[in-house]
């Protein structure tokens, strides 16, 4: 409901209306305000309905507005589904009533303005039946019906014309440039003529060029006439070869035609519809569900930051690396029953990827297949639309529109035509009744005047036996038309039937030696078939193995590479450390004393006798403080009593300041008093 009102506000606060409402104010209106809005909007679908209600009756506002909204097909809420309440809803200007006929009219303003346009002339006044046996009457009501329908034509081609995408700016303009074209063609025809006249046999000379132009006026639509014909001729030879391909596919889709073949190819379509049904469609719908599920969970996780993803990215990590660690555990085991199971595991898995790859060919051709019917169709239907029809262009497209032009007064005048037949019609129609009228009393005359002679019936008596001897005539003769028609078509059939069997027979001993050769080569073919594909397996079997033996060789290989340069590397330290050794041997060897200390032993020993009087110093100043521990200990607990008593001493002071202060402040106030 607040949606609603928030609708109807902001379309009422906008042209032409311009409220300049809130929802406050607009839920505040009286019945009568709210009225007179709906009466407003109203107005501007149909400018009759702009009345004051103030001036208006209640019963009179309620009729006129339910008029209007049946014209324009309003339907109540379900919740208002009674007239009665209804009406009593619109006379009091109930909101439940009134805001939903307003949120209806201003959805569909511009809709609902046509329909009122037209229900203005559409609308027909209900005549009674007796006032119509008056023939002034009468034809002016046929007169109103057919202004109503001509107005109805007019309507649409207006609607079509508008929708069409011309503007009557651009007529105009085309209009006035062909004006100016015109009067500019004019005087330059009076110059030609002026300069024309003055030359000698002019007039000849004017004939023999209007049999120019007419001549190349001809030229021009024979040429025409001989593209068409030519366009018409490719066409034809175009459907000749297309006829004759399917007469060929159809020619040999009949000599394969035999019962064994169509059960074979039949079994075959059976094999493969079975393997898409139980295998692989449900393979593919199952890892979409999968795929789905899986979506699912992600679009339902909150969003991943940074953190998220690189912990997701080492969980990925990990297991590669225990997948990895589980292949090379697998492959060191190298169990010799499953070295003997992996061949048929192989093929098996051949087998199983050649008939996924062949079925999803299978199911692209026959997309490939239902998408170039598709277009195949497409490019017919638009080929019998377009009738070999060419672009116009050029001077052809002037001649249309000049043609189109002739055309355009044609119909104009046909117009015209029609409507003095269509009166005609009318006055016709008016004779035949009238005539009817006068036979029929003719009828009840003659009725009446054979009922008094005893013979009553007569008439229609005779009629109906005329009417019955035609029709009896004319079935005889079309039974003996039909009778030759069907002998001669059964001769024609026969001797069709006897010249397509001689014309077939050599064909047919044809097509037996060649179905026998068909056969034999079928037979070796399938032969051929199994050989390779039997070779094919083992040769794909042995590539596999050569392949993990490649694999292993190559593990292996890099396994001793890795050995070897570790070797290498430990020979190189051990070389140094030889190395470092034969100098330090070198240096505590040597009689030089700068060579001694450069000795690492000689370093390590100075280093050793420094760290000892280190620890003999730190060994003394541990007996010291063991020694004086006591003494400091004691030293250490009178100084925390002296700090004690000193505190003491200073609460005690502070205490004694206090009450000295007191009193003296007690002493004062006394002597105050005395002073009083």
């Amino acid at each position: 409901m607040s949606e609603q009102l928030k609708f109807i506000v902001e379309q009422l606060n906008k042209e032409p209306f311009r409220k300049n409402f809130n929802l406050i104010t607009f839920d505040s209106q009286e019945p009568m305000q709210l009225l007179q809005i709906l009466n407003d909007v109203l107005a501007e679908i149909d400018p009759k309905q702009a009345v004051d209600i103030r001036e208006e009756m209640p019963e009179q506002t309620v009729k006129r507005m339910s008029s209007m909204l049946g014209m324009l097909k309003y339907k109540p809420p379900a919740t208002l589904s009674d007239v009665s309440s209804f009406r009593l809803g619109l006379v009091t200007g109930s909101k439940p009533v009134v805001h939903p006929i307003l949120h209806w009219l201003l959805q569909r303003l511009p809709e609902l303005k046509k329909r009122a346009y037209l229900a203005r002339f559409l609308v027909k006044l209900e005549v009674p039946a007796e006032f119509l046996q008056d023939d002034v009457i009468s034809d002016t009501y046929h007169q109103y019906e057919e202004l109503v329908e001509g107005f109805k034509t007019y309507h649409k081609e207006c609607e079509h014309l508008r929708s069409s995408g011309f503007s009557t700016a651009e007529i105009r303009r085309d209009i006035n440039a062909m004006e100016e074209e015109k009067e500019q063609l004019i005087k330059r025809v009076e110059r030609l003529t002026k300069r024309v006249e003055s030359v000698s046999n002019h007039q000849r000379m004017l004939e023999q060029a209007r049999q120019l132009r007419v001549e190349k006026e001809r030229e021009e639509s024979l040429m025409h006439q001989k593209q068409e014909q030519k366009n018409q001729l490719f066409q034809a030879e175009q459907r000749l070869l297309r006829l004759q391909q399917q007469l060929k596919d159809l020619r040999q889709a009949a000599a394969d035609a035999t019962p064994e073949s169509l059960m074979k190819r039949l079994e075959e379509e059976i094999k493969i519809n079975s393997y898409m049904v139980t295998e692989k469609l449900p393979k593919e719908l199952e890892g979409m569900r999968r795929t789905v599920q899986y979506m699912q969970k992600v679009a339902s996780e909150p969003a991943m930051g940074q953190a998220d993803l690189q912990e997701v990215e080492n969980k990925i990590k990990e297991v590669d690396s225990q997948i990895n660690q589980l292949i090379e555990k697998r492959m060191m085991r190298n169990d010799p029953m499953d070295d003997k199971l992996t061949l048929y595991r192989q093929q098996a898995s051949i087998i199983i990827r050649k008939k996924e790859s062949k079925a999803e060919e299978l199911q692209e051709a026959r997309e490939e297949l239902a998408a170039a019917e598709k277009e195949l169709k497409q490019r017919g239907s638009q080929g019998q639309g377009s009738q070999g029809e060419k672009v116009i262009r050029g001077d052809e497209l002037k001649r249309l529109v000049a043609k189109l032009r002739s055309k355009g007064t044609a119909y104009k005048k046909k117009k015209q035509e029609i409507a003095e037949l269509r009166a005609e019609y009318g006055v016709l129609q008016r004779t035949e009744e009238i005539l009817k009228r006068r036979h029929d009393t003719v009828q009840q005359k003659l009725q009446t005047v054979e009922a008094e002679k005893g013979i009553s019936g007569y008439s229609d008596t005779q009629e109906e036996l005329e009417r019955v001897s035609a029709i009896k005539s004319e079935l005889d003769e079309k039974k003996g038309r039909t009778l030759d028609d069907m002998s001669e078509m059964v001769k024609k059939l026969n001797s069709m039937i006897a010249e397509k069997k001689s014309a077939l027979a050599p064909l047919i001993k044809e097509l037996r030696s060649l179905r026998q050769r068909r056969g034999e080569l079928n037979q070796e073919y399938e032969e051929k078939k199994a050989q390779y594909e039997s070779c094919a397996a083992g040769l794909e079997s042995n590539r596999s193995k050569l392949e993990q033996e490649v694999k292993a060789l190559r593990e292996e290989m890099a396994q001793k590479e890795n050995r070897y340069h570790y070797i290498n590397a430990m020979s190189e330290i051990i070389e140094m450390q030889i190395q470092r050794a034969a100098e330090e041997m070198k240096a505590y060897v040597s009689s030089d004393p700068l060579e001694k200390k450069k000795a690492i032993r000689e370093v390590y020993m100075k280093n050793i006798a420094e760290q000892e009087l280190l620890g003999k110093k730190l060994r003394e100043e541990q007996k010291l403080v063991r020694e004086s521990h006591s003494a400091n200990m004691e030293q250490m607990k009178m100084w925390r009593d002296l700090e004690q008593l000193m505190e003491c001493k200073k609460q005690c002071f502070i205490r004694a300041q206090s009450q000295v202060s007191i009193g003296q402040i007690i002493q004062e106030g006394g002597e105050d008093r005395l002073v009083l």
